[in-house]
Order: C-alpha cells, then structure tokens, then sequence
C-alpha cells in the first residue's frame, strides 16, 4: 500500500508541474499592483472564468496533498528505529583516567596493612 501511494504520489507529481507549466500568465504580476490601474480589479478579486487546466491544478494539488499527508502518517507509524545515529551519542565511561600530558603516571603501589593500635593491645588470634 505504502509503495503503491508513493508511486501515485511521484505520478500526481509530474502531472501538476506540467499542468502548471502549460498554464499562460494572468497579468503583470507584482508589477500590476503598483500604480498602474490595470491590477486594481485582480487585487480585489476579479474572477476569471475557470479553464481545464485551473481545475486540473485544484485537483491534482489537493491529491498530491491529501496523499503526502497519508504517507507522512503511514510512515510515522512504521515499526523502524527511531534514528540511525541513536547508538553514536551514547556516553563513554573511561576505564581508567587519561594521563596528562608532560606528566609520568605513577606507579601504583600496594598499601600496607594497618597497624596495631597505639595502646599496646594485640588483636586476638
């Protein structure tokens, strides 16, 4: 279904970029709205009659949109990770502390036993 709406989608696609291409120009454009009196009634709203190509643009704009927007929601709802680089931002632990630098690490040396307490007693053995 996914594959099929994504076909029909690229379809819809070029079928609108050339319906809007064969299309003629309605006017001036930004320059009918300065002070020339010609733009005045298009600004408002000076309704033309509606062709072929004007209704094949609405219709297919509003597929090419509702179908986007289908394939947007299918495609949130597919089982998938959530991102690829979701195992690169995980947080190192150092096993050991780096050395800095210009300074010779040192050795580690075992501590010594605990001695006996200073009032002359002895553990029991």
């Amino acid at each position: 279904m996914y594959g099929f709406l994504l076909t029909l989608l690229l379809i819809i696609g070029v079928f609108l970029t050339i319906v809007v291409l064969l299309q003629s120009g309605k006017g001036g454009g930004l320059a009918a709205m300065g002070g020339s009196g010609t733009g005045s009634d298009t600004l408002i709203g000076g309704r033309q009659a509606a062709t072929l190509l004007t209704k094949a643009t609405w219709v297919s704009g509003g597929l090419f949109l509702a179908i986007a927007l289908a394939l947007s929601v299918m495609s949130s709802r597919m089982a998938q990770p959530s991102s690829v680089l979701q195992g690169e931002f995980q947080p190192v632990v150092p096993s050991a502390p780096a050395p800095l630098p210009g300074i010779q690490p040192q050795e580690q040396t075992e501590t010594p036993p605990p001695s006996a307490p200073e009032g002359g007693e002895q553990p029991d053995q």
